[in-house]
């Protein structure tokens, strides 16, 4: 009798099925319709009292298909959330100074910096300036692992519902 090894099925499936409707043609026909350019002074600022985020591109306007582009801006002496997500971030740091916390370690960065923070990391992004805020463009593929059924993420430590101590009344720089 022949050895049989699971190398050798021909009859493996490595994604899940995905049915339903779609047309490349009418997809690239409605992607191409959309705007080319979006403005900042159309698109909010969310979120808050310590962390906003004003989102470029998301994966719910479908302008896009494979990435997720936002700025996020830190009051000062602001923190995110405690999180971890199964996509991996790009923080473009624009200003500021600050740290991120990756599985319970520090990693300083400062404006002109890039900080990464790979798949499945515990992380909390900090501003580290008591006075003067921070921003960060962020770059993610999350669209891509929202179609491959792969999206996991859960908040450890939820968003700070108050201001820092030294944010009080702080508001996004809509200016800049």
């Amino acid at each position: 009798m022949a050895r049989r090894n699971f190398e050798d099925r021909t009859d493996r499936v490595f994604l899940r099925g995905i049915r339903g409707e779609y047309s490349l043609k009418e997809e690239l026909r409605r992607l191409r319709s959309l705007p080319r350019v979006r403005r900042a002074e159309e698109i909010p600022f969310i979120d808050g009292p310590q962390e906003f985020s004003r989102h470029y591109l998301h994966p719910e306007d479908g302008l896009g298909q494979t990435l997720h582009l936002h700025v996020e801006e830190f009051a000062p002496g602001g923190k995110s959330q405690m999180h971890f997500h199964v996509n991996e971030a790009i923080f473009y740091i624009l200003d500021g100074k600050g740290f991120e916390l990756h599985d319970g370690v520090r990693y300083e960065w400062e404006a002109g910096d890039v900080a990464v923070v790979p798949n499945h990391t515990v992380h909390q992004h900090n501003n580290g300036d008591p006075q003067r805020p921070a921003r960060a463009l962020v770059m993610k593929a999350k669209p891509m692992f929202i179609f491959m059924n792969m999206l996991f993420q859960k908040t450890l430590i939820p968003r700070p519902k108050g201001p820092s101590p030294t944010g009080e009344g702080f508001v996004p720089r809509e200016d800049e």
